[in-house]
């Protein structure tokens, strides 16, 4: 029994293997999709052969080889190339954020079809009032699109703050008032799909994993710096969010016991420092004790930061340097426990990156000892918000191309039964 399940544990994975590169770069030969994923000439063929008869990919014909300007290097049939069959299943991507929720729709191929975003207001809302807001976002989303059970393939949120995947809820969010906020269970139940929830972080993470495989691979670490400080971690070229999905919360550890006042309610996190409110009390000498909600922040904030720091305010220069110490220690503590390589930061305060970097160095310095800075290396990636629907896309399709298809989702299944008669 160990060895059968051993073979078909690999064969899943091999599967994966094959459907990703397919997704990654476009329809290609059999040859092709041998060096790309390593497999063997008789794996390749084995494993496509199957997705065909499952109507998870399809024969296409070589486009350049029909180029009047190409001259055949051989005689015969034009080459046949693989493709995914973008209308095998769809999934939605939810991204949950102050004030906004975006959905995404994207087919099978991973192309994003249909975009929405919904306003609502997240200094009072309830969690129930919120739930409801939920449900009919999404409810009016799929029905506008036309999604039928049999082609959802789920419905992937992502959400500021602190989840609990297990549970299906939100347990802290700066995006919201309350509290342990369930949206899975109202969300599969009003629509009947497959749901799961991450945190924002951790899908920058599975995005980077997903775009640069080759370079974003092994263990890494993702540090977000925006409105507030999150993280995401690859450990083992697997994302890591320990039991319930709330692990690697690096914005949330101790940097100053009793120090300086965070969003989430505590005293002294490393967010309550490195956070664009943190950065703003400092520049405007506050008690560290000032609420962050009385400091006026905005998507401008980094901006407007930067612009004072380049025209020499040494208020604001002060404060940057202050928040580099800041990540450097949280960076120390980072790499002493897991040595991740590379480290990226990003986010939309990574614009101040050149501001801080000389108190990172400095912190770093302070708290690691030489030995372990040899091996940190720093990368900073230019934010982009579509990197948190890029990585919660990305996460769906890879948990479906994983699973046993004719097993793990029966009525899709049957769906593409029915097209492929």
């Amino acid at each position: 029994m160990t060895e059968k399940a051993d073979r078909d544990q690999i064969r899943r994975q091999n599967r994966s293997i094959v459907l990703q590169a397919l997704r990654r770069d476009g329809p290609q030969a059999r040859i092709d999709l041998g060096r790309a994923t390593q497999l063997s000439p008789a794996t390749v063929t084995s494993i496509t052969s199957d997705l065909i008869q499952e109507g998870l990919i399809a024969g296409v014909e070589d486009s350049a080889q029909k180029a009047p300007q190409k001259v055949p290097m051989a005689r015969g049939r034009p080459r046949t190339l693989l493709a995914l069959n973008p209308t095998a299943a769809s999934v939605v991507a939810i991204k949950i954020s102050v004030n906004t929720i975006d959905l995404v729709l994207a087919d099978y191929a991973g192309r994003i079809v249909a975009r929405e975003r919904r306003s609502f207001d997240s200094s009072n809302i309830s969690g129930d009032a919120f739930a409801e807001t939920l449900v009919r976002a999404a409810k009016a989303f799929c029905d506008a699109n036309e999604l039928s059970d049999t082609k959802l393939l789920e419905i992937s949120i992502a959400a500021q703050g602190v989840v609990d995947s297990s549970a299906g809820t939100i347990v802290w969010s700066p995006a919201l008032p309350a509290r342990n906020v369930p949206v899975v269970e109202p969300l599969s139940r009003a629509i009947g799909a497959h749901c799961m929830l991450s945190n924002d972080t951790n899908m920058i993470a599975e995005a980077l994993h997903w775009s640069k495989p080759g370079h974003y691979r092994g263990t890494f670490a993702v540090i977000f710096i925006d409105y507030g400080v999150g993280m995401g971690l690859y450990v083992d070229n697997k994302l890591f969010v320990g039991e319930t999905g709330a692990a690697a919360e690096i914005g949330h550890t101790s940097h100053i016991p009793g120090g300086a006042l965070c969003r989430c309610g505590r005293h002294g996190c490393l967010e309550a420092y490195l956070g664009d409110y943190a950065i703003v009390r400092m520049a405007r000498d506050l008690p560290p004790s000032t609420p962050p909600e009385e400091i006026p922040v905005s998507a401008r904030t980094f901006s407007d930061l930067v612009n004072a720091a380049a025209g020499g305010d040494e208020a604001v220069l002060d404060a940057f340097h202050r928040a580099g110490v800041a990540l450097g220690y949280g960076v120390a503590r980072l790499a002493a426990i897991l040595s991740p390589s590379p480290i990226i930061l990003t986010g939309a305060g990574i614009i101040a990156y050149r501001y801080m970097e000389a108190g990172l160095r400095q912190g770093l310095e302070e708290a690691l000892v030489e030995d372990l800075r040899k091996t940190v290396q720093i990368e900073s990636v230019d934010w982009e918000e579509d990197l948190i629907v890029h990585g919660t896309l990305a996460q769906a399709m890879r948990r479906f191309d994983f699973e046993m298809f004719n097993e793990a989702r029966p009525g899709l299944q049957a769906g593409l039964r029915e097209e492929t008669i």
